[in-house]
């Protein structure tokens, strides 16, 4: 397919409505615009996911990795979000900084790619704004299956701040969700004494509890921390003391505190209490060294372009690096400025993107 210039193909990719799971044919497109990538399908259930690669020499295997999804729109656009509006210097469309940005300009740069030591490959998902049950996690599966998972691999999520480059992650926190059910025995409030009021008894250990940081953290994680997020119990009567108390909580745990860390801590302070504890962790959490080949690639990279000196960050929420991260594979995120993902008129700057897509060029070129 002929090529495009960068902001063109940004353009094209925004005019999908691309709402998760739904890739509306962007991800044949790209298929198509790169037609000298070999092509693997690894669609499940109602997700498609698309993994290209060009194997150039015999070097490692650099995968660039995003998704095609954006969330709904919303209200309150002063435009159409699926037909990108350009103007002064701004690109504005759902998915302008999450991450069509991304996707175009690392795209663009495999398109222009001539010489590489290795193997080339851009993993793409329709999944990662929902679930993400069936998206990247599922191509991993896959190339592990046939001895093929990227050795390195940058995932182009805005990362940036306050200006392009400030700012790449090398890592990010887990979620561990929880759920504490406290059982008492209801009863009159009139008779306290023949009543066991779990509020009474919870209310004691809050303080030790709420808010409190589980670990000191490092240098490159904040401490994680007790976060407690709902408490109910009662009937909403002022007459009848309840019989249960439940409470919900979520950590954002680093690589210092796990479940099991989160169960002793909770144990510690309910088990005089008759209570249950449900935990779930829908993210794990992973750290890159520092001193990987690809975080040292990407941060000359970044200052050769655009004369910034990068700082490494795990802030923020999870993406689809830690798949890659969980399968082995040093990973780091690196795009535009996010300032307004999921917002509504969501929008980069033209400037931004190219120099991405630059950036990518440079990695590619000195890898």
């Amino acid at each position: 397919m002929q090529r495009l210039d960068t902001i063109e193909l940004f353009i094209k990719l925004l005019s999908y409505p691309s709402v998760t799971p739904n890739d509306e044919g962007a991800l044949t497109f790209i298929r198509d615009y790169l037609d000298d990538f070999e092509a693997e399908w690894v669609n499940k259930v109602n997700v498609k996911n698309l993994f290209l690669y060009k194997k150039f020499g015999d070097g490692p295997h650099l995968c660039f990795a995003g998704h095609i999804d954006v969330v709904p729109p919303g209200d309150g656009w002063e435009s159409n979000p699926f037909v990108p509006k350009c103007e002064n210097g701004y690109i504005y469309a759902r998915g302008a900084q999450d991450m069509k940005s991304g996707v175009a300009a690392f795209v663009q740069a495999c398109k222009d790619a001539k010489i590489f030591n290795g193997t080339l490959s851009l993993l793409l998902t329709s999944d990662e704004e929902g679930d993400a049950k069936y998206g990247t996690i599922e191509v991993l599966k896959f190339l592990k299956e046939r001895d093929f998972l990227p050795d390195f691999a940058i995932v182009a999520e805005p990362t940036c701040e306050e200006v392009f480059g400030d700012a790449i992650k090398i890592g990010r926190r887990g979620s561990i969700n929880g759920v504490i059910e406290k059982i008492g025995k209801q009863g009159h409030a009139a008779y306290p004494e023949k009543a066991l009021n779990p509020i009474h008894k919870v209310a004691q250990v809050l303080p030790h509890i709420a808010g409190v940081n589980l670990d000191t953290g490092d240098e490159f994680f904040a401490p994680s921390k007790f976060v407690i997020t709902d408490i109910r119990a009662g009937m909403e009567v002022t007459n009848v003391t309840p019989g249960k108390l439940k409470m919900m909580f979520n950590v954002r745990n680093n690589t210092k505190t796990s479940k099991e860390d989160i169960e002793s801590f909770v144990d510690k302070y309910f088990k005089d209490m008759n209570y249950t504890l449900t935990l779930s962790q829908s993210a794990k959490p992973f750290m890159t060294d520092k001193n990987s080949k690809i975080v040292k690639d990407i941060t000359s990279a970044i200052k050769n372009i655009t004369g910034v000196d990068t700082k490494y960050s795990t802030a923020g929420g999870t993406s689809d690096a830690r798949f890659l991260a969980e399968f082995g594979v040093d990973v780091v995120e690196f795009g535009v400025i996010n300032d307004t993902i999921h917002a509504p008129n969501e929008r980069t700057t033209s400037k931004e993107v190219e120099a991405l897509k630059v950036v990518f060029d440079e990695v590619i070129k000195n890898f």
